[in-house]
């Protein structure tokens, strides 16, 4: 399903629908970071003290977290083209209203109005494009993720570059760029179809009942309380202008964009969550306690910052993951009831700038160590549950990879050639290439739909519902039968990473004993596979059995890891 080919669909080659809501996504994810370089100065300028001027974050953070609760219920009810474009014009209106203000008060209410804006976009924003994206969902992820770098490296950067112009730059910049994105989104964006059934507004505070979404719901909340008091309070012992300020969180914005898309899948798959989990919060609490001893020394406090964004960027990623994992509700509940837990933590840069103003300025950042290290025993008292999603040993919803058959039952004696196929517009021609190789072999065939979940930061979309992936495998069962070829099917559940993917199947052929795994040529392109790992990479190094390329015009080429190395050769 995944094996590189030589010419390979771009993830950039996309409608303008999906250019139009990713660079609203690179604004929106701007939001957090952008205001950063600009704290001391609003501070100066308005006569605030640190405390006050967090309530930038604070109320931005908690507004976003009380509007995740309902923003499902809305998107469902008022269409995803709709909640997108209400989300986007909220953010304008008060991102100018902010620039606009005399007040500190005034400021800090209008965040919260741009943060009720942000909850809407960032509910919808990943949904949508994958919903637009043409040549299958691996280049719309792809496309999603370059924004969200983007977005949190260049914020930072162009809130300096503007602070430096004056406080006011950030604001007014933001609102004039997202009202470009309004535009482009209602000239470009197609009207959705909402779902079937609406979601229930009470939907995300029922899902919290179950045991594993609470317990890492609690961890991500003390994760982000940590967070948000080294992004909302670590600016003002650095000591440095606007400008300086944007350069150090730009850094900062690289590690955590780079570490999330490309490392953190990697070592989920060779590690698992959970302990990847465990060394990375204990990793942030030494860094932040490394900010708190030597809070005095601008230095040390940047460098440790600067660091963190690679902690940070891992942590994001296996948190959103774990919560997919254990939870057994609805994918985008879950989002919500995630995101409602951890955006409380917005709550920390308020706290700390008490904290500071009645002790020390060392306090906040050692209770943000102390956070760090205390959801390490929270996380531990779900280790079970999450061991146990990983091992797929059983639950309400498939979370780890999993297969469903489809169909009769395979017939029991000669060994069959299973192929693997995914929703893309080339599937039927490796399926009837794999067809043919059974009959030549004399075997059976059986069909592996591949359904994958989406999962970026703290957003999961279903890329095709069950339903839809049930009616491909039979569409294939029947344009088979009617060429009097008998076939049986599969379909394999995975979220976001295709390398656990290619291991099932590999454990798979081996129990139904197959004579061979075929597989077509990706069409996601080289880059897709480098970040959510290639199914068939891991599928070859794993199958007991020979894996195939098959193609409509060529004959099977059998796959080793040489063969693959040169297949990579002539892709790159």
């Amino acid at each position: 399903m995944s094996a590189p080919r030589g010419r390979t669909a771009s993830p950039f080659r996309q409608p303008k629908a999906v250019w139009a809501v990713a660079f609203a996504c690179v604004i929106s994810f701007m939001g957090i970071g952008l205001v950063d370089p600009i704290l001391p100065a609003l501070a100066k300028s308005l006569r605030a003290s640190p405390s006050q001027v967090s309530l930038l974050f604070s109320s931005y953070l908690i507004v976003t977290a009380a509007a995740m609760l309902v923003v499902g219920w809305f998107s469902s009810r008022f269409g995803a083209k709709r909640t997108l474009v209400i989300g986007l014009a909220v953010i304008v209106v008060f991102a100018a209203l902010a620039g606009s203000s005399d007040s500190i008060d005034g400021i800090v209410g209008f965040r919260a109005g741009w943060g009720l804006g942000n909850a809407l976009f960032i509910a919808t924003s990943l949904a949508v494009i994958v919903a637009s994206a043409s040549g299958g969902f691996g280049g719309a992820i792809i496309l999603y993720e370059t924004a969200l770098g983007l977005g949190i490296a260049v914020g930072p950067l162009l809130g300096g570059e503007l602070g430096a112009i004056s406080w006011r730059g950030p604001f007014f910049g933001v609102a004039v760029l997202m009202a470009t994105a309004l535009v482009a989104t209602l000239a470009f964006v197609p009207s959705l179809p909402r779902p079937v059934r609406p979601t229930s507004p009470l939907a995300p505070l029922r899902a919290l009942r179950h045991r594993g979404l609470l317990t890492i719901g609690v961890m991500a909340l003390l994760y982000n309380w940590g967070f948000f008091t080294m992004l909302g309070y670590a600016p003002y012992p650095m000591e440095l202008n606007a400008h300086e300020l944007g350069l150090v969180f730009t850094g900062w914005g690289l590690l955590v964009a780079a570490f999330s898309v490309f490392l953190a899948p990697r070592l989920q798959a060779r590690f698992g969550t959970a302990p990847v989990l465990y060394v990375n919060l204990v990793g942030l609490g030494i860094v932040m306690a490394v900010i708190a001893a030597g809070v005095r020394t601008p230095g040390v406090v940047i460098v440790a910052v600067v660091v963190s964004g690679a902690f940070i960027g891992i942590n994001n990623t296996l948190t959103t993951q774990a919560v997919m994992l254990v939870s057994p509700v609805e994918r985008p509940v879950a989002s919500s009831a995630y995101g409602f837990l951890r955006f409380i933590g917005g709550l920390a840069p308020y706290v700390a700038g008490k904290l500071a103003d009645a002790t020390d300025l060392s306090v906040p950042f050692y209770l943000g160590a102390g956070t760090f290290l205390l959801a390490v025993p929270v996380l531990a008292t779900g280790h079970g549950l999450l061991r146990r999603a990983e091992a797929d040993t059983g639950g309400s919803e498939p979370t780890a990879p999993s297969l469903t058959p489809v169909g009769g039952h395979a017939p029991t004696g000669a060994p069959p050639v299973v192929v693997a196929v995914g929703s893309h517009d080339r599937a039927a021609a490796i399926v009837d290439a794999a067809a043919r190789l059974a009959r030549d072999t004399g075997s059976p065939l059986e069909v592996v739909h591949v359904q994958q979940t989406a999962v970026v930061e703290d957003q999961a979309v279903e890329t095709e519902t069950t339903e839809q992936a049930r009616a491909a495998v039979t569409a294939h069962l029947e344009r088979l039968a009617g060429h009097g070829i008998a076939a049986t099917g599969q379909i394999l559940t995975s979220i976001g990473d295709h390398a656990a993917a290619g291991r099932v199947l590999a454990q798979h052929a081996a129990r139904v004993g197959a004579r061979a795994v075929a597989v077509g040529r990706s069409p996601r392109g080289p880059l897709a596979q480098f970040t959510d790992g290639s199914l068939t990479t891991a599928l070859t190094h794993s199958a007991p059995c020979t894996v195939v390329l098959v193609d409509a015009e060529d004959a099977p080429r059998h796959l080793t890891p040489a063969t693959l190395a040169e297949l990579r050769d002539t892709a790159a």
